[in-house]
């Protein structure tokens, strides 16, 4: 870093925190450090860059907590599969919507591009519902899928009375 200051001044520094310190009053320094102790003559407070003010005032070493994680259910793991894929049906029916509403030339295609992740996802449901976790991921997520199929029915009904 670029200094206009020259080497005595920048070398001040220390000796202007001490100066202000060591000053003959009997004012307190501080009142919330020194609790209304009067300022005493040659009263220094250590750097911040020095060792040893903090091993003096931590004379053990800091003792490192560790936090236990729970580890995640085969369950959970599935379900985020499953939003994952959620995800991306939702935004093809989205975008389907729109392009429906519009009338768009592209409409058809992305009303089918929907109806493919629609059904990647109830594929990956109905395969996890085969498994031990099946209450848990019908509970959690059942809803949210029923009602993505029925709004793409919705959708494909929509499309063909127009």
């Amino acid at each position: 870093m670029f200094s206009l200051r020259t080497l005595p001044a920048r070398g001040a520094r220390v000796s202007l925190s001490t100066r202000t310190l060591t000053s003959k009053s009997t004012r307190p320094f501080s009142i919330l450090l020194r609790h209304n102790t009067p300022a005493t003559p040659h009263q220094t407070i250590p750097s911040r860059t020095s060792n040893t003010f903090f091993q003096s005032q931590f004379s053990s070493p800091i003792p490192s907590i560790q936090r236990q994680y729970s580890a995640k259910s085969s369950a959970d793991s599935i379900i985020e599969e499953i939003q994952d894929q959620y995800a991306v049906a939702r935004d093809e029916f989205e975008i389907s919507t729109e392009e429906t509403e519009k009338k768009s030339v592209y409409a058809q295609a992305d009303r089918e591009a929907a109806r493919e992740e629609l059904d990647k996802l109830k594929e990956m449901y109905e395969k996890a519902l085969q498994g031990s976790d099946a209450e848990e991921i019908k509970s959690r997520i059942g809803n949210r899928i029923r009602e993505l199929d029925h709004a793409v029915q919705a959708l494909e009904e929509s499309a063909q009375e127009h």
